[in-house]
C-alpha cells in the first residue's frame, strides 16, 4: 500500500488542503516582496554634483540656478547634466555661447551629489551616494541577498528532511521576521548587507517548506491544482510590492511594510500540519496517524479504523530505512540519482537566472518603475493559469522545455527590435515575463514529483541552491550592458535555450504516484495509471527504462 492510497480514502484535495494553502498563503506572499525588493530600495534616481560649495563661495553673484548649473557642470550630447562629473573651475564664458563645454577640463563631484526624489523620496544610493564609481554597489546588495538564500537553502533542505517541515518553517518565519525589520534600521552598508544575507537566509526555508508541504498533502490527481493554486499567492504579492513601494518611497519604511506580514505568519503556523508522508517515511507512524485522522475529519470522511493501514504502508515503504539519515550525499550516490540532481541543477539555474534576469530589469521600456513592476507582476496570473492547463494535458516535461524556449525566442526579439519601438520591446518582455514564471511555476511542481519523500526537501533545498545561484548572477550580468549594450539579453537568451532543451532529458510525471525511496528510483516503478498514460509518461526517471524492463 503507498501513501496516496490513503489520501484517497481521506480525501487527498479537500477543505483540509486548501486550509494549508491559506494558511501559507501569507508568507509566500511576503516572499517576492523581498526578492524583487532591489528594484525599489536600490533604485539610482537622476543625479548631478552638488554645486552648494561653489555658491557659498560667492562665485556666482546673482546668476540663476540654471546659469550657475551651466557654468559648474558639463551637459552630455543629449542636453542632461553629466552625473559624476563638474568643470575644474566655473565656465563662465558658456553663458556667452550654447557650446556643453565639451573638451574643458572635469573632475569628479567634489561635495557629493544632488538627487532628484521625484520618484524615490530616499532609496540605498541616495543613503550612502552609491552611484558614479559606487553603483555597482546597488546591485551588489541583491546578490548578497541571493547568497544568503542559497545557503538558507542548504541549511533548511537538511534540516527539514531531518528534523520536518513544521519545526522548520517556524524557524524560518523568525529568522525572516527578525533580520527583516532589524535592516530597515541599518546605520552603514555594509550592516545592511549583512542583515539583508540573514533575511535571503531566513525567506529561503518559507519558499521551500511551503511547497513541499503542499505538495505532499495533495493526492495525484491534484498536485498541480496545489502548485499552481498556491504559487498565486506570489503573483499577488508580486502585484502589491509596486503598491506599496508607490505608496511607500522611502527604503526604511518600505522593508518594515513587505516585512510585517510575518509577524501574522507565526501566529498562523499552529495550524499548520506536519507533512504525515515524511513522518512516515522517518518511521513517526503514531503521529502521521493523528494528523491523518485530522485530515479525515476536516474533510468530513471517515476515519481510519485502526493503525493497520498506516503501519502496514510504513513497514513496506520504509521498513530498514527507519533509522537511516538522509543528507545531500544521497542525491549522487546512485546512478539515476546522480542524473536526477545533475539535469534539475541545470534547469533551475536556467529558469530562476531568466526570471530574475528579466524582472530586475524593469526600465527602458517607456514607462515608470511602478507601472512596470506592475505589469510584469500581473502578467503572471494568466501565465500561471495557461500552465496549469497545459501541465495536465501535455505533461511537464514539455511545459518546462516549451515554456524555457519560448521565453529564450523573446527575449532574442528584444535585441533585435530598436529603442524607438519601446511600445513593441515592452510588449514581447512583458511575454517574455510571463513565460518565465510559467517556466518557474513548472520547475517547482516538477522538482517536488521527482525527488523521492526521504530526500524530497534535501533534493529541493539543492536545486533552490543552483537556482539562487542563478538569481545571484542575474544581477551581475545585467551590470555588463556596461560592456556591451546587449551582452545580458544575449548571455540569459542563451541560458534560457540551453537549459530548456537539457529539461527534455527529464522524465514526465504526469498522474504518477510521488516516489517515497531512492529504491523507487533507481528500479523501475510500474505506476498505478492506465496502460494508456504510462506509455505517454514513460517511467519516473528514464525513458528508456520501459524498454530495460
Amino acid at each position: 500500500m503507498k501513501f496516496d492510497d490513503i489520501l484517497e480514502e481521506i480525501n487527498g484535495f479537500g477543505p483540509f488542503q486548501i486550509a494549508i494553502i491559506v494558511l501559507l498563503c501569507i508568507p509566500r506572499i511576503v516572499l517576492p516582496c523581498h526578492f524583487l525588493l532591489n528594484n525599489f530600495i536600490a533604485g539610482v534616481p537622476h543625479h548631478r554634483c552638488d554645486i552648494s560649495t561653489l555658491e557659498d563661495g560667492g562665485l556666482f553673484g546673482n546668476l540663476s540656478l540654471e546659469q550657475r548649473l551651466t557654468v559648474s557642470v558639463p551637459a552630455r550630447e543629449d542636453g542632461e547634466l553629466k552625473s559624476c562629473e563638474m568643470f575644474a573651475e566655473p565656465q563662465f564664458q558658456l553663458l556667452a555661447n550654447s557650446s556643453s563645454g565639451t573638451g574643458l577640463p572635469t573632475v569628479q563631484c567634489r561635495s557629493g551629489w544632488v538627487y532628484d526624489n521625484s520618484t524615490f523620496s530616499s532609496t540605498l544610493a541616495t543613503e550612502w551616494d552609491l552611484v558614479c564609481d559606487r553603483k555597482s554597489l546597488t546591485k551588489t546588495t541583491g546578490t548578497i541577498f541571493f547568497c544568503g538564500v542559497m545557503i538558507g537553502a542548504s541549511a533548511f533542505g537538511y534540516v527539514c528532511d531531518k528534523y520536518g517541515r513544521k519545526s522548520s518553517l517556524l524557524v524560518s518565519y523568525i529568522i525572516a521576521l527578525v533580520f527583516g525589520f532589524s535592516s530597515a534600521f541599518a546605520n552603514s552598508y555594509v550592516v545592511f548587507a549583512a542583515l539583508r544575507f540573514l533575511t535571503g537566509f531566513g525567506l529561503t526555508g518559507i519558499s521551500i517548506i511551503s511547497v513541499v508541504l503542499s505538495i505532499e498533502w495533495a493526492d495525484t490527481g491534484h498536485r498541480s491544482s496545489i502548485a499552481v493554486i498556491g504559487s498565486l499567492a506570489w503573483s499577488l504579492g508580486n502585484m502589491l510590492l509596486a503598491g506599496f513601494a508607490f505608496l511607500v518611497n522611502d527604503w526604511r519604511p518600505l522593508i518594515m511594510t513587505v516585512t510585517a506580514p510575518l509577524a501574522f505568519a507565526v501566529l498562523s503556523w499552529w495550524w499548520i500540519p506536519e507533512s504525515a508522508r515524511w513522518l512516515l517515511a522517518n518511521g513517526k507512524v503514531d503521529r502521521a496517524q493523528v494528523y491523518l485522522d485530522k485530515c479525515a475529519k476536516f474533510n468530513k470522511r471517515q476515519k481510519l479504523s485502526s493503525k493497520l493501514k498506516v503501519e502496514t504502508l510504513s513497514d513496506i515503504k520504509i521498513q530498514e530505512k527507519q533509522d537511516k539519515n538522509y543528507t545531500y550525499l544521497d542525491l549522487v550516490r546512485t546512478p539515476r540519482m546522480r542524473r536526477l540532481s545533475l539535469l534539475t541543477g541545470i534547469v533551475w539555474y536556467g529558469v530562476s537566472s531568466t526570471y530574475y534576469g528579466i524582472s530586475l530589469n524593469v526600465s527602458g521600456f517607456g514607462l515608470n518603475v511602478y507601472l512596470t513592476h506592475f505589469i510584469y507582476a500581473a502578467i503572471e496570473v494568466p501565465a500561471k493559469l495557461m500552465i496549469y492547463g497545459f501541465l495536465n494535458i501535455i505533461g511537464r516535461r514539455k511545459c518546462q522545455a516549451g515554456t524555457l524556449f519560448l521565453t529564450g525566442i523573446c527575449i532574442a526579439i528584444n535585441t533585435v527590435v530598436p529603442e524607438a519601438l519601446w511600445h513593441v520591446r515592452a510588449a514581447v518582455a512583458i511575454l517574455g515575463k510571463g513565460l518565465s514564471e510559467a517556466a518557474f511555476t513548472t520547475i517547482t511542481l516538477y522538482t517536488t514529483e521527482l525527488y523521492p519523500t526521504v530526500v524530497r526537501q534535501n533534493g529541493v533545498g539543492y536545486t533552490n541552491i543552483i537556482g539562487r545561484v542563478g538569481a545571484s548572477v542575474a544581477p551581475l550580468i545585467l551590470m555588463l550592458e556596461d560592456v556591451w549594450t546587449l551582452l545580458p539579453q544575449v548571455i540569459i537568451c542563451s541560458v534560457a535555450i540551453i537549459s530548456g532543451l537539457l529539461s527534455l532529458l527529464l522524465s514526465e510525471t504526469l498522474n504518477l504516484p510521488l516516489p517515497e525511496t531512492i529504491d523507487d528510483i533507481e528500479k523501475p516503478r510500474r505506476s498505478h495509471v492506465s496502460s494508456r498514460s504510462a506509455e505517454s509518461s514513460g517511467v519516473f526517471l528514464d525513458s528508456k527504462s520501459t524498454a530495460e524492463t
